[in-house]
């Protein structure tokens, strides 16, 4: 497939003469087990030099995972909900922590400890709430519990909301999910990929937040594969950078 990168280098030329900073960074969701599609984005990591930070269900997790992950450096664990299942009424739009319920606190502090059991100092404990939404009254329980931040999708408000805690979103997502489930038209992923570095070279979202591809490995076609690692590489070799959300979210002074 050809795509015409151009409007990006564009885009990312600006940002060099502007001297502007692109943090970068990768979640890929939805990991439970060892795969051959996890063997693959393993690969596709050391490739592109782009550590990957793979969003865990905890509940559903096996051996196999922080074993094969332990291989891996450039595979980094995060926490992805508890079980993944929606609890939204009748008619609301799936999530798992998008309304008030008895269980919630429970499974979030064992979504953190079940991952610190298997995964030890390599869990950064980002706490990434299926289907990208979480309700805000959640966000005090997350800071009590000692998660170090949470990860959505789309530019955030504000880097550190209720009590703190920081958000790092992701903004770049490849599948064309309400559709054939394969690569969305390039051309679209580029101009809104463009549009969201603009917005931010031009002050009207935050600048300084890391930028963000989402992936989910376990569904990915070919032209997902081909068009993950082109990006990430046409990124890089623009003068984007890895972010170090190790850093970002464990060094920050307590509250």
């Amino acid at each position: 497939m050809s795509i015409d990168w151009s409007p990006l280098l564009n885009e990312l030329a600006l940002y060099r003469r502007a001297d502007l900073p692109i943090p970068l960074w990768w979640r890929d969701d939805d990991a439970v087990e060892n795969t051959p599609a996890l063997e693959r984005l393993a690969g596709l990591a050391r490739e592109t030099h782009m550590p990957v930070h793979i969003a865990v269900i905890p509940s559903l997790l096996t051996a196999s995972l922080p074993t094969a992950m332990a291989d891996h450096p450039a595979l980094i664990p995060v926490i992805h909900g508890w079980k993944h299942v929606s609890h939204a009424p009748q008619g609301a739009k799936n999530s798992e922590f998008g309304h008030a319920r008895p269980e919630a606190t429970k499974e979030l502090g064992l979504s953190l400890r079940q991952m610190q059991l298997h995964f030890g100092p390599r869990l950064i404990p980002l706490f990434v709430p299926p289907w990208n939404r979480i309700a805000p009254n959640f966000l005090p329980l997350l800071t009590d519990l000692s998660y170090a931040g949470v990860s959505t999708y789309g530019p955030r408000n504000v880097a550190c909301g209720v009590q703190g805690l920081p958000q790092i979103n992701t903004h770049i997502d490849p599948i064309f999910w309400r559709g054939h489930r394969g690569l969305v038209d390039p051309d679209e992923i580029i101009a809104n990929l463009v549009t969201t570095l603009r917005d931010r070279r031009e002050g009207r979202t935050d600048v300084t937040e890391p930028l963000g591809l989402l992936t989910h490995h376990l569904v990915h076609t070919e032209a997902v594969w081909d068009f993950s690692r082109d990006v990430m590489q046409v990124m890089l070799e623009g003068g984007a950078r890895p972010a170090d959300l190790r850093a970002i979210l464990l060094s920050r002074p307590s509250l």
